[in-house]
């Protein structure tokens, strides 16, 4: 390993596809984002493999020595605790109870950190931001699921005693569908704020609104393709003022939003960044004010503007900013906080 080195690598494994940065002491990105493909069903050998190709190319793409990378920020889509994989979620069998950050680690002979793909994002919206030493961030993602994660004032990421905080969509709200039923959650339980605000959620809610008689005569009701294709076009929907799709889009907002308020009540983090695939959309101001209307049906006044000074906003809401790159952004941002 090189004595002096200068650069950090931001390794962001996902289901399809790893993303990879390295940045200089300056936190400065060096060279392009790389992608290469995620066999992460095919066990981690096989992704070691591929986070290896993955630090070649950066290494090559930035006009350095792979030497020159003195330390990795990794991160996984799924719960671990100190380096060790929890939970199987989409990732192959032999990843469970492994210490998957120290055997990258010896392998590749650099220092490892790890931690889950909600945190990683998080961090990557806190590096991109330059006024970030100044408060907490606290990073919301409606997505396949609801996920997101809290950076401290400083940079770090606040993950529990066992890696296990920041459960964000798992978060209890009180809304019933039209049957007086809380719905199911993919975690088992019901009730939840993935339940209402993810993709899923989007899925069950149009194809119980498809059913009423009110949209028998909608475009979307007049073709047979499967409930998911619908519901990916929603957003296309919402785009032209379709008012079923504004209607779905406008609740999950709302209880979005009802959701943060307890989490900023609980958290306090100044700054409340939405993430997630909505960020991309021609729709997202209204959006936005719909999760606004939610927060002010749940949160007190303290908690939007100071009692002393009414022009103050004491919690800021953005939409993100890093792209797809953004865990992999926080996660070299990351080691170079920990390893330079």
């Amino acid at each position: 390993m090189n004595k002096n080195p200068k650069f950090f690598a931001g390794l962001d494994i996902g289901g399809s596809t790893v993303k990879a940065v390295v940045v200089d002491v300056c936190a400065k990105q060096i060279g392009p984002l790389v992608e290469v493909r995620s066999l992460v069903k095919d066990g981690y050998q096989t992704t070691f493999d591929q986070l290896e190709n993955a630090l070649d190319q950066l290494a090559a793409g930035a006009g350095i020595s792979r030497a020159d990378i003195a330390g990795v920020g990794l991160d996984v889509p799924a719960p671990s605790s100190d380096g060790v994989i929890w939970g199987r979620a989409n990732l192959g069998d032999d990843w469970v109870g492994t210490d998957i950050r120290g055997r990258l680690s010896a392998r590749i002979g650099i220092p490892v950190f790890m931690t889950n793909d909600g945190n990683a994002a998080a961090l990557g919206e806190y590096a991109v931001r330059e006024y970030h030493t100044a408060r907490s961030l606290l990073l919301v993602a409606p997505g396949t699921g609801l996920g997101g994660g809290l950076v401290l004032p400083g940079g770090r990421v606040y993950e529990g005693a066992n890696g296990l905080a920041l459960e964000i969509g798992h978060i209890s709200v009180p809304f019933r569908e039209d049957d007086g039923e809380q719905p199911a959650c993919s975690c088992g339980l019901k009730g939840c704020a993935e339940s209402w605000v993810s993709l899923m959620a989007l899925r069950r809610r149009l194809g119980i609104e498809l059913a009423k008689p009110r949209w028998a005569a909608h475009p979307l009701n007049q073709t047979d393709a499967p409930i998911a294709e619908k519901a990916f076009r929603l957003r296309d929907f919402a785009t032209d003022g379709d008012e079923l799709a504004i209607s779905i889009f406008k609740q999950q907002g709302f209880i979005l939003g009802y959701a943060i308020a307890d989490m900023v009540r609980t958290l306090d983090p100044g700054l409340v960044v939405i993430g997630g695939g909505l960020a991309e959309t021609t729709f997202r101001d209204q959006y936005m004010e719909w999760i606004m209307e939610g927060f002010a049906d749940r949160a007190w006044p303290v908690y939007r503007y100071s009692p002393l000074d009414s022009t103050k906003e004491t919690t800021r809401f953005e939409w993100a900013i890093g792209g797809d790159a953004a865990a992999a952004i926080g996660m070299a941002y990351t080691a170079r906080d920990l390893f330079q």
